[in-house]
């Protein structure tokens, strides 16, 4: 048994933090809000991200960074993307040893064009790093919670550090393979967040089950296109992080991405759904890092350039698809190539 640290409280970072602490590690869940850390030692609840679910009580959280830090030396980061370089650099502050960092967010920081475990190695020194992992697959906390059966991917360069994040995570309910192609891994969890988005997008439209199968089929090819161009295996977009993600971001009410781009099909704009929305929608920003990515690499990436249109130029929804409908016509498999 280990100790581990879960750094973000919200729905995901709670999740694993139950995930672990049922498995027998020390678990120490860091948290921003004072009042958050109190409510989950004293209530053993964390209502506004998971309000039907009763925490372990062996489960403790604090709002003490030095004292997150002291804890342990396994390092779950699962705050949103945007708030990384934050809360490294407050780490950086007080951090004297190394550490094995366990990332869980999904998303490509803008402009930067960084994957998570870049923006790391970007943001901590080497002298206090041990290794840097992604825990990555089709996992909504809402369902961890209730022990439904949950598979994922652990990636890593170095296997070794992959097969110790097994070993932390695995239990009867959570399985989670290994794999060291931390590109493709990364850029699967990242990107199907934009595709999410167009298929909540297609069900506000009320458009049915014809045009979300071609949207996810086809938003896996500009995936798969854009992640073997950065280097990404092939097969790793037809893994848990590719499309197993999808298939559950673009299908389940649980998705926030899904949900807003619902909103976005029913005519809210853009800031009313952040607004109703309450939490981060990591897809908002990772549409705008994806398209630039297309143009750096020179990526057909049609679908997300159409999302781009709708979510930073006022584009309608219905135009959006319209024009996608009556592009030139192509052949599938040379399109995938």
């Amino acid at each position: 048994m280990e100790n581990v640290t879960v750094f973000g409280a919200g729905s995901w970072g709670t999740a694993l933090a139950i995930v672990l602490a049922e498995n027998g590690h020390q678990t120490l869940l860091w948290t921003h809000r004072e009042d958050q850390a109190n409510e989950i030692n004293l209530q053993h609840t964390n209502k506004k991200y998971l309000p039907e679910t009763i925490l372990p009580s062996q489960l403790t959280a604090t709002s003490d960074l030095e004292r997150a830090i002291q804890h342990s030396s396994n390092f779950v980061i699962a705050v949103p993307t945007k708030a990384i370089r934050e809360v490294c650099a407050n780490m950086m502050k007080t951090l004297n040893k190394k550490a094995l960092f366990i990332h869980v967010s999904k998303g490509i920081e803008p402009d930067s064009l960084l994957r998570i475990s870049e923006i790391l190695e970007n943001c901590l020194s080497p002298e206090v790093v041990s290794d840097i992992v992604v825990l990555s697959g089709p996992s909504h906390a809402e369902e961890v919670v209730l022990r439904h059966p949950t598979t994922i991917t652990a990636a890593c360069k170095n296997i070794q550090s992959a097969e110790k994040v097994q070993d932390l995570f695995m239990n009867g309910y959570f399985r989670v393979y290994s794999n060291t192609d931390v590109i493709g891994v990364e850029l699967g969890g990242a990107l199907k967040n934009v595709i999410a988005l167009g298929a909540g997008i297609s069900d506000g439209l009320e458009y049915g089950d014809n045009a979300k199968a071609a949207l996810i089929t086809r938003g896996l090819a500009e995936i798969s296109r854009l992640g073997v161009r950065m280097g990404g295996n092939p097969f790793t977009f037809s893994g848990l992080s590719g499309m197993g993600d999808l298939i559950v971001t673009c299908t389940s009410v649980h998705s926030r991405n899904w949900r807003a781009g619902n909103m976005l099909g029913k005519g809210l704009s853009l800031d009313e759904v952040l607004s109703n929305m309450g939490m981060v929608v990591e897809g908002v920003r990772t549409t705008k890092a994806a398209y630039q990515l297309a143009q750096k690499y020179e990526v057909a990436m049609p679908i997300t350039s159409a999302l781009y249109d709708v979510l930073f130029n006022d584009k309608h929804p219905k135009d959006a698809v319209d024009e996608l409908m009556i592009r030139m016509k192509k052949r599938e498999i040379d399109n995938l190539l």
